[in-house]
Order: C-alpha cells, then sequence, then structure tokens
C-alpha cells in the first residue's frame, strides 16, 4: 500500500483581532439597551432580564482570550453584532477562496510544490459560503492547478475527513498530490447576543498539502500512520441555516439558523468519545500511547483537551504535548487542530509520532496517527 505524507502546510490569518475585553463590552452594552427597552415587561415577569458577561467568565468557560476576525467594526457594535462581508461580484474572488488561496500558498512553498503539481483541491470547511459553483473549483482556478476539486462539510472534523479523503484518493492512483483547505469564517454564524456562545469562534483558513511518502523530501514532511473517522448524530451541536429556510419564512431569522450547543451535554459526551477513539486507534496500529510526542487536538474548549490528553495518555500534560492555540485563534472549527500542527511540529525530531485529532458537530470525530520523516 503507498505510504502518504503531509508534506507542508499553510495558514491565513485575518488582520483583525478582537480581545476579551472589547468583546465583553460589546457584549454587555447590548444587554443593557435591551434591558433599558424592555424594563415594563421584565419588572412585569413578562421577559427575562438579560444577564452581562465578563472577561473571567469567558476565560473560565473557554480558555479563549482572543480571536481573529475577517471584519471587526460591525460585530463589536452593539447595534449590528455581525460582520459585515458585502458580496463580491461573480468575477471576482470569493473571499473563502481568496483565504483559503493565501494558505495554500504557503502549503506549497513548505512543501517544495507547485500548483501544477497538485491534481486534487479539496475545500473542507463547517460552512460554505454558496452551494456551486463549488469553493474548491475556484481556488483550484485561482491557484492554476490541475485535476479536479470538490468541497466537503463535517463541521469541526472537515479537516481531518478531507485529509483522509485525499489520501485515500492519491492510494487509489487517482491523483499525485493533493490539497486539502479549510477557510472558516466562524463569525459569519456565530450569534453575538447570546452569552453562553458569543464568545466561542474565530475567522481562519489552513491548507494541507499530501502526496506519496517517498516523494516528500521537504523538511515539513510526516508520514501519516493511519487515519480513522467516527460520526455519531447528536441534535446537540447544531446549525439550521439551509437553502430551504427561504421555503419555510416562519423560521427566517430565528436562533436555530445559528450556531446553537448545549455545551454540557457535548462535553460530557463528546470527550469520552474521542479519548476512545484515539486509544483505540492507537491500539489497532501497534502504538503506545507513551510514544507520542505530541498531540494537536480540536481547539474549541481548553478543559475539553485537558481532559481528552490526560484520558489518552493515562496522566497529566507536560508542556508543549498538547499545544493549544486557542488563547489567541479561538474556536476555528476545522482549522483549529491544523493551526497547532502547523505552529507546533517543526521542533520534532525524526521518527517522532503524534496525533492530529478533530471533534465536532455531527457528531464527528477524526484521528490521523502521523511520524516525522525526516
Amino acid at each position: 500500500m503507498t505510504a502518504i505524507a503531509i508534506s507542508g502546510t499553510g495558514l491565513y490569518t485575518p488582520p483583525n483581532a478582537i480581545s476579551n475585553e472589547e468583546l465583553v463590552a460589546s457584549y454587555n452594552a447590548y444587554v443593557q439597551k435591551f434591558n433599558a427597552a424592555h424594563a415594563a415587561a421584565i419588572a412585569a415577569g413578562q421577559t427575562q432580564a438579560l444577564q452581562e458577561s465578563s472577561v473571567d467568565f469567558v476565560v473560565k468557560a473557554s480558555g479563549i482570550k482572543s480571536r481573529f476576525v475577517v471584519e471587526k467594526e460591525n460585530i463589536l457594535d452593539p447595534n449590528v453584532m455581525r460582520p459585515n462581508i458585502p458580496e463580491r461580484p461573480n468575477d471576482q474572488i470569493s473571499i473563502l477562496a481568496e483565504m483559503g488561496v493565501t494558505a495554500a500558498k504557503e502549503a506549497l512553498a513548505r512543501a517544495g510544490k507547485k500548483p501544477q503539481d497538485i491534481d486534487c483541491v479539496l475545500v473542507a470547511c463547517s460552512n460554505l459560503q454558496r452551494a456551486y459553483p463549488a469553493i474548491a473549483i475556484e481556488v483550484q482556478n485561482a491557484l492554476g492547478a490541475q485535476g479536479f476539486a470538490f468541497d466537503m462539510n463535517v463541521a469541526c472534523s472537515s479537516a481531518t475527513f478531507g485529509m483522509q479523503a485525499a489520501a485515500d484518493m492519491i492510494r487509489g492512483g487517482n491523483t499525485r498530490a493533493a490539497l486539502v483547505v479549510n477557510p472558516e469564517i466562524c463569525s459569519g454564524h456565530l450569534n453575538f447576543r447570546d452569552r453562553d456562545s458569543h464568545f466561542i469562534f474565530g475567522d481562519v483558513a489552513t491548507a494541507i498539502v499530501l502526496e506519496p511518502a517517498d516523494r516528500a523530501r521537504g523538511p515539513h514532511a510526516w508520514e501519516i500512520l493511519g487515519t480513522r473517522l467516527k460520526t455519531q448524530f447528536s441534535n446537540n451541536i447544531r446549525n439550521n441555516f439551509g437553502f430551504l429556510n427561504r421555503a419555510a419564512p416562519e423560521g427566517v431569522g430565528a436562533p436555530d439558523k445559528l450556531f446553537v450547543q448545549e455545551g454540557r451535554k457535548v462535553f460530557k459526551e463528546v470527550c469520552p468519545m474521542v479519548a476512545e477513539l484515539i486509544v483505540s486507534h492507537l491500539a489497532d496500529e501497534d502504538i503506545a500511547p507513551e510514544a507520542l510526542s505530541r498531540l494537536w487536538l480540536h481547539q474549541a474548549n481548553a478543559s475539553m483537551n485537558d481532559f481528552i490528553a490526560r484520558r489518552v495518555l493515562g496522566r497529566d500534560l507536560k508542556p508543549g504535548e498538547s499545544p493549544v492555540i486557542l488563547d489567541t485563534y479561538a474556536n476555528t472549527s476545522s482549522a483549529g487542530s491544523i493551526i497547532a500542527f502547523h505552529k507546533y511540529s517543526d521542533d520534532l525530531k525524526r521518527d517522532d509520532l503524534g496525533v492530529i485529532c478533530s471533534f465536532g458537530a455531527g457528531y464527528s470525530a477524526g484521528s490521523v496517527i502521523v511520524k516525522k520523516l525526516h
């Protein structure tokens, strides 16, 4: 069987950062305005008063201290509280494709590849900008890549699912090399008026080049020893926005047309599922957990990552074993584990082992065991 490698990764970080202090100040201004406007109904018990947030609450609930976004001003405006991202004409590159192309160019450079070396472009992310034409075909066109391209969505696990799909196509002889791109504008589906989730997400794009391991000769190459995917249906993380909304106008603008979750249930159900997935995957590959040098986990919540890593390793973590980028990037959906891998993998040595793992809505989870090649 053909051995597959990750030969390069890329990262696009938006220019705008929002601190917890800024976000909380905006949210609290909205709360104060809402409570004042509904004071009579609140006093009569007809309306529930909104509760203010705090920086301490956000950090304790998530571990997040800041996030990057494609547009900042309107998110922080208490009268708007959503990003302003104007539509672009059809002859101009879309914002998702633009972000993805930037990340892809870095991934190609780190892999020592040209766009013409790529036969498959796969855009895998949690929210696609449109139904068609595929964002992936747009990225392919902008880069000048060959072959074919398509989009896929497995929410926060899109990157790892995309990696397995790309690896399988290379093994099957359908492509020489593949590019998996993960553009995530999570601020577009986040309800900034919801106290329990308004701080969760940030925007970013990542990209991954995959090719046969015997062709991956650069310093950033990691052989994929095995992949494993799992899905299990749950309504505890959901977004009901879609093209059929216009056919049911009574639901347009309802809270469920944005990101919603039952956070405590997600923690209780997802953490054991993901830990078991990784442990069983390692066992089937005959790899002991103590042989791992690093865990690059999905960056959703600091407590979740700590729980999973401790369950996998069977002990408390040592510094650097499970890198955190969540504090500065927040939850970036499918891109989170790839950001961690991109930023915290070059220091490891030849034959060092690690696991890239995603998990999220669906429920879905993906485990990718890798070994440093050079």
